[in-house]
């Protein structure tokens, strides 16, 4: 994570520097534009509970995990914007949450149990990458209305480790997941502008919600949702403020079920994000 905010400052730093040109990255000729969009700053969990077997332990991430403060948060994205109404965005979002927690009651996940008493080191890691696809029904270049398709990557892990090592539980998961798209944008006064983007989905079954191994009462669901008022700087950089929601989670049934213990999963997530941002273009 911490190298992750290294290298969002580059574009940062490069923005900060860079005369105030007609387009920095740019040539407004062409029939296409490159975008570079980075965020920093700090986000809080506002629910989390998980529970690994269906005799587990529904676990409160906030009220018994150390999730109650507010961790680092970044994000990086770029864009190829087809003049006028058609825009691909890769999107790179971490999200690895660590905390440490000393057990007031018995803890059971799945086949193991850590008795109360026993202090532990715990880790939720949920990055994601993201490619969109989103078609403009309003190509004016100050204002946007476009919808699209997703597809992301999950790339969770989660451990549930003692501070002696004496055992440890850790789950590991990879799978694609398709999401529906909207952004939108309009102009306030002068250089002022407020937008909004919302990439989420609910499913349930095999293959659609990300895994074939699942029984088909198995339903997932994601949202990721912004609000933010911006100021276009000059030709080159937009700078913005964002309030952001994730959530999202899954419950249900493996098929197979690639661990101890039975397979059984419900896992529910909500965060809110401030950051500080800008757009290079």
């Amino acid at each position: 994570m911490s190298r992750f905010r290294y290298f969002v400052l580059l574009p940062l730093l490069a923005a900060a520097v860079s005369p105030a040109a007609a387009s920095w990255l740019n040539n407004p000729d062409n029939s296409f534009e490159v975008r570079v969009a980075t965020e920093m700053g700090f986000v809080g969990v506002l629910k989390h509970t998980i529970q690994f077997g269906k005799e587990g332990t529904k676990f409160n991430y906030v009220a018994d995990g150390g999730k109650d403060v507010l961790f680092p948060f970044s994000r990086i994205s770029a864009e190829l914007h087809l003049k006028p109404r058609h825009t691909i965005i890769l999107l790179y979002q971490p999200l690895d949450i660590r905390t440490e927690t000393y057990l007031v009651k018995p803890f059971v996940v799945d086949t193991d149990t850590f008795p109360a008493g026993t202090p532990m080191n715990l880790r939720y890691g949920f990055d994601f990458y993201r490619v969109s696809y989103q078609y403009d029904f309003w190509p004016q270049p100050d204002r946007e209305l476009a919808v699209g398709l997703s597809l992301q990557v999950r790339d969770a892990s989660i451990s549930f480790v003692p501070k002696d090592g004496s055992n440890a539980r850790v789950y590991d998961d990879l799978g694609p997941v398709p999401i529906l798209r909207f952004r939108g944008r309009l102009p306030i006064t002068g250089s002022s502008w407020v937008g909004t983007e919302i990439d989420g989905f609910y499913a349930q079954g095999k293959v659609v919600t990300g895994s074939t191994n699942v029984e088909s009462s198995f339903c997932g669901a994601i949202i990721d949702a912004s609000l933010r008022y911006g100021l276009s700087l000059n030709g080159s950089i937009d700078a913005f403020i964002n309030a952001r929601y994730i959530g999202g989670g899954a419950s249900g049934q493996q098929a197979k079920p690639q661990y101890r213990g039975d397979g059984y999963t419900d896992n529910w997530l909500g965060t809110v994000s401030l950051t500080f941002g800008l757009m290079i273009r």
